[in-house]
């Protein structure tokens, strides 16, 4: 018999279930910003005054910025310390669903913007201090990190950090704006939530076999990790929406989802704030189901595959199989 040399992936042997739940979710899930109409929502744009605009501007350019750092460098890092051959076909997926988000975001500037003010979107996202810092701390622990502190980067960018950018569009969808622009937004949360949630469950399988000495250590630099993150996410949220008086509702909105991470991770919360301290608005748009879709060609404001809920929380139960 020949030496084996390069192992196939086999899916019929599975190591661990959630695997193959995540890549048939993900798969169910997927879409493209190409087939969701936003040219519907100009008559919405040019009804903001300026100072929304600029806030949905660089908004949007920031999470062009994170996005692009997780599918660049972010998913590229955690796929170097798979269990599983299929725990790496996952990140292929993810990985590729990181660049669709990105693009996405290109798609509303082409359609809402002129060139000149996708210039300033850029220029604006490329130096802005709190959003650089946000990167850079994020990106140090990709490059230099342990597997472990790299799963809690992830966690923390796609459960916690996005959300100070997500605020806007579902603000604006709870005020019947910007549908289709918050289309695509929900659409990036609902992958985001099946993400944070797989991710999250792969560190608590490492997490749990270190000692007790080693986690308590663990700990102790998860959670300042996530002070030094949520004091710049407060800066950085007040740089955005102090022009239009919204900071201390995203802040909260913040807290929340900063909970939700440490939820991801298996820790304890860390903030009072709860969902019923949000704007009611912006929970609502919050649901991972997206608008009705036209059953004859089946797109329209959002796909026939729009219907397939996020994965809960409680699928990615440690040792409970499907």
């Amino acid at each position: 018999m020949v030496q084996t040399y390069y192992e196939a992936i086999n899916w019929n042997s599975i190591e661990d279930a959630i695997d193959k739940a995540t890549w048939e979710k993900l798969t169910e899930q997927f879409w493209l910003d190409t087939r969701i109409p936003l040219s519907n929502d100009l008559d919405d744009w040019r009804g903001l005054n300026t100072a929304e605009k600029t806030v949905v501007n660089h908004v949007f350019g920031g999470l062009t910025l994170l996005d692009t750092l997780q599918s660049q460098d972010g998913i590229d890092q955690l796929r170097r310390d798979i269990r599983t051959p299929q725990e790496l076909a996952v990140f292929n997926n993810i990985q590729f669903m990181e660049s669709v988000h990105a693009k996405s975001y290109s798609s509303i500037f082409s359609t809402l913007c002129t060139s000149e003010e996708i210039t300033e979107i850029f220029t604006w996202t490329n130096h802005n201090e709190y959003l650089q810092r946000k990167a850079e701390i994020v990106n140090s622990i990709y490059q230099t990190g342990t597997p472990l502190e790299k799963k809690v980067a992830s966690v923390f960018l796609e459960t916690f950090l996005f959300y100070s950018g997500f605020y806007t569009p579902l603000y604006y969808l709870g005020n019947n704006k910007l549908a289709n622009v918050a289309e695509i937004i929900k659409l990036i949360i609902r992958d985001e939530s099946v993400h944070g949630t797989y991710i999250g469950y792969k560190f608590q399988l490492g997490f749990n076999e270190l000692d007790a000495a080693a986690q308590s250590q663990f700990k102790d630099w998860l959670y300042n990790l996530l002070y030094d993150l949520y004091d710049n996410e407060e800066k950085y949220t007040a740089a955005l929406y102090d022009q239009v008086g919204w900071t201390e509702d995203v802040k909260t909105f913040l807290r929340y989802n900063a909970n939700k991470a440490l939820m991801n991770l298996g820790q304890d919360p860390l903030f009072p704030d709860t969902a019923d301290d949000v704007n009611p608005i912006v929970m609502n748009g919050l649901s991972t189901g997206t608008a009705n879709h036209d059953f004859f060609s089946q797109v329209g404001n959002g796909y026939l595959l729009g219907h397939v809920a996020a994965m809960k929380t409680s699928d990615y139960e440690i040792g409970r199989q499907k």
